[in-house]
């Protein structure tokens, strides 16, 4: 089956109406099952959509802003589905599908024409597992922010949170861990590319306050017994960061001529 990008918003209207179901029985319904079955079925149609178009572009499809949007909505909603699975949050879960949800909206607003081309610096075994690894973190840290988001309203309800801070604590450690993966791959695929690693262009430059900020975020967190809500203000503000650093970056005009900026 020869897939494009005209046949997403197909698959896309199943899987909206999926997580919907999902969103509303995680709060209403004592039958877990019926609300993984919907969850479930929002991820295997949105993963089948992203195997066909890779078959389709003869590539992976990782290239485009909106291509990567794909990979974002597919991990968070998985990560989302895990945590409620293991450790039953139920917030989390229909947060992350919330989101998710809005990064298929995106796509469907603004579709794409999607090249089966790829510039040769792309055309490396970088290429796959720097986007991959990148994407994963962003993932992971999302749901690190939804955490905190969370863990500020259960302290302002002087709710019990002991085992909400340390899962918030593990989703930063492994969000960063893949975060600075991402980074040293794409730092050895820029020698090979270009002949540096490192140039200070805005994207790289924005990579390195981001990381930084979770590095922050980290050391604070290593001197606390539980996490204050500055610290938790520092998670919501490193994400901010980080979304910067994915989108905001290519919208400067200083970035315009950067080879970091993702095509349209």
């Amino acid at each position: 089956m020869n897939i494009s990008w005209d046949h997403f918003t197909a698959f896309a209207i199943p899987v909206l109406i999926s997580w919907l179901l999902a969103i509303i029985t995680v709060f209403t319904s004592k039958k877990r099952w019926l609300n993984n079955i919907f969850t479930l079925a929002g991820i295997v149609g949105f993963a089948t959509f992203i195997v066909l178009l890779w078959i389709s572009l003869d590539r992976p499809p990782m290239r485009t802003m909106g291509e990567t949007r794909l990979w974002y909505t597919f991990f968070l909603s998985t990560i989302g589905f895990v945590m409620y699975v293991k450790w039953k949050y139920n917030w989390i879960k229909a947060f992350s599908l919330v989101v998710a949800s809005v990064f298929i909206f995106i796509n469907i607003l603004k579709p794409e024409i999607h090249s089966k081309n790829l510039m040769p610096a792309l055309q490396s075994i970088w290429f796959v597992p720097h986007v991959t690894a990148y994407i994963l973190s962003y993932s992971f840290l999302s749901a690190a922010a939804i955490a905190a988001v969370i863990l500020l309203w259960q302290y302002k309800k002087q709710r019990e949170t002991t085992t909400l801070e340390a899962f918030t604590d593990n989703l930063v450690y492994v969000g960063f861990g893949l975060l600075m993966t991402g980074l040293l791959i794409g730092a050895i695929w820029a020698k090979e590319a270009w002949g540096h690693y490192w140039s200070w262009d805005p994207k790289e430059t924005w990579a390195f306050i981001t990381a930084a900020a979770y590095l922050i975020y980290i050391h604070v967190r290593l001197r606390e017994s539980r996490p204050k809500k500055f610290t938790l203000w520092l998670i919501i503000f490193s994400f901010i960061f980080l979304m910067i650093t994915w989108k905001g970056v290519a919208y400067l005009p200083s970035a315009q001529g950067s080879v970091h900026v993702y095509s349209e």
